[in-house]
């Protein structure tokens, strides 16, 4: 116990897996006193006691806590557990494109507040007139990447422009990609020489708070060609050491896949994300209907998907992932 102790490290590595333990032992525990309290109801209500109200109340609450436990179930590889950092970045199409971009930022960012994940925007590029080029953010919860690793893909969005003077109907594309966070469990190794640092001022909005030194920074890994890039911080120093973690989780991904790719046949399994092979469609012209190309879950409030409400459409993935793993 005294080595442990002594790495802070691995220390911290076991507090979150104790936490995350606990959770679903509390988990355990809550499901079996609603299934208690609501056999008892059931038993008043035949002996002639007005409960109705009770037993509708426990019984949503039960329903709520078993579909829960049954997303648990679907989370079964190493890294469902981890956070994840995603990027997004728009296709060919300029101002529309780009809009589109910024719209699935928000129903992300709306989507792990609803699930109580901490959002983090390590960096963004804004677009020339709306929307934005690029961005990269930061989702920090238990299984934050088992959750988002099902929206890498490109998405489709089908509209009435709001930028065509003429309303004519527009198709535009984003690719989103998600990497699962490499934790210090993981070891990466990354030779100093495979990598060119340079830095550059941050395109701040403007104002007090403008950025005048060259604090931002962009990291290539040469081998790959994978270049990350961070301006959140102010400090040159932070903005490094978040560029590496960027880097070290997008390594870690490439590494995976080549594994996959040499040891296993997963390859009808496996979503290749490749412009034009969308994962989603969401269609807002001629008619209003969000689908998903690999599970075809349809939905029809576009409004609701589009606030962050898309547990429907991972909860999907997630059981056709098991299924055609089994």
């Amino acid at each position: 116990m005294p080595e442990v102790w002594k790495n802070q490290k691995k220390l911290q590595s076991l507090q979150q897996n104790k936490k995350r333990l606990e959770r679903d032992v509390q988990l355990s525990s809550s499901l079996y006193k609603k299934k208690e309290e609501f056999e008892v109801l059931v038993e008043l209500a035949e002996e002639g006691e007005d409960v109705d109200k009770e037993i509708t109340d426990v019984l949503a609450s039960l329903q709520k806590d078993l579909a829960g436990a049954e997303l648990q179930m679907h989370f079964y590889k190493e890294d469902d557990v981890r956070n994840a950092i995603f990027t997004i970045h728009p296709g060919a199409g300029g101002t529309e494109s780009q809009d589109w971009a910024q719209i699935l930022l928000r129903m992300y960012l709306r989507y792990a507040e609803r699930k109580g994940f901490k959002t983090e925007i390590l960096d963004i590029l804004p677009g020339d007139e709306a929307g934005l080029k690029s961005v990269t953010v930061r989702v920090e919860g238990d299984y934050a990447y088992g959750n988002l690793s099902q929206e890498s893909g490109v998405h489709r969005l089908v509209r009435i422009s709001p930028f065509d003077a003429n309303k004519k109907r527009h198709t535009s594309f984003a690719a989103v990609f998600v990497y699962p966070e490499v934790e210090e469990d993981i070891e990466i190794e990354i030779n100093p020489e495979d990598l060119r640092v340079d830095t550059y001022r941050s395109s701040g909005r403007g104002g007090q708070h403008v950025n005048v030194t060259d604090s931002a920074v962009r990291i290539t890994h040469i081998p790959t060609g994978i270049v990350v890039q961070c301006q959140n911080e102010r400090s040159q120093h932070k903005n490094k050491a978040t560029s590496m973690k960027v880097l070290k989780a997008r390594l870690y991904e490439l590494e995976k896949k080549a594994k996959l790719e040499k040891f296993e046949k997963l390859e009808d399994a496996k979503s290749d994300i490749a412009w034009g092979n969308q994962i989603r469609s969401y269609v807002l012209h001629p008619y209003r209907m969000i689908k998903d190309t690999r599970t075809n879950v349809d939905i029809g409030d576009v409004e609701r998907v589009l606030d962050g409400d898309i547990d429907e459409f991972i909860k999907a993935s997630l059981l056709l992932r098991k299924k055609a793993e089994e």
